[in-house]
């Protein structure tokens, strides 16, 4: 059974969580001009949305997706905040900060153990949400891919 939609409001934009409104077409276009996501395919694009929460963030003239925040998680211990953007004609608005605001409230995503993300650049927008740097870096490990 879905869960029901949840969906807020800022400035005139709508921030959504619902699937259907989310543009493939739009999001690829961003990502693939990203610094942190230049690489991916449509295809791995396609199936990492389908397999995580997105929050879209929609204009208020024509309902063209703006921006998009997408949660990996297992709703119930562990979150990982990633694929975070707005469209530069639409930056300086406060978007951002709604739609993390949004995370931060949304029902399915309270009481998680860990919350994490990576960042370049953002890190004065993250704080403002509680993200601080690893406590215990030692402890955390990674494997990457070569792809």
């Amino acid at each position: 059974m879905p869960s029901p939609v949840h969906d807020s409001t800022h400035d005139g934009y709508l921030i959504s969580d619902d699937p259907a409104r989310l543009d493939l077409d739009a999001i690829h276009a961003y990502l693939s001009r990203s610094y942190w996501a230049a690489n991916r395919s449509r295809e791995v694009i396609e199936r990492s949305v389908a397999h995580s929460l997105c929050i879209g963030t929609y204009a208020p003239d024509d309902g063209a997706q703006v921006g998009l925040v997408r949660v990996v998680t297992d709703y119930a211990t562990f979150a990982y905040l990633c694929d975070v953007y707005v469209l530069e004609a639409h930056r300086r608005r406060g978007l951002s900060k709604a739609a993390l605001r949004f995370v931060d409230t949304h029902p399915r995503l309270q009481n998680l153990r860990r919350f994490h993300l990576v960042t370049q650049d953002a890190h004065g927008l993250y704080t403002q949400f509680g993200f601080k740097p690893l406590e215990n870096p030692e402890r955390h490990m990674e494997r990457r891919s070569q792809v």
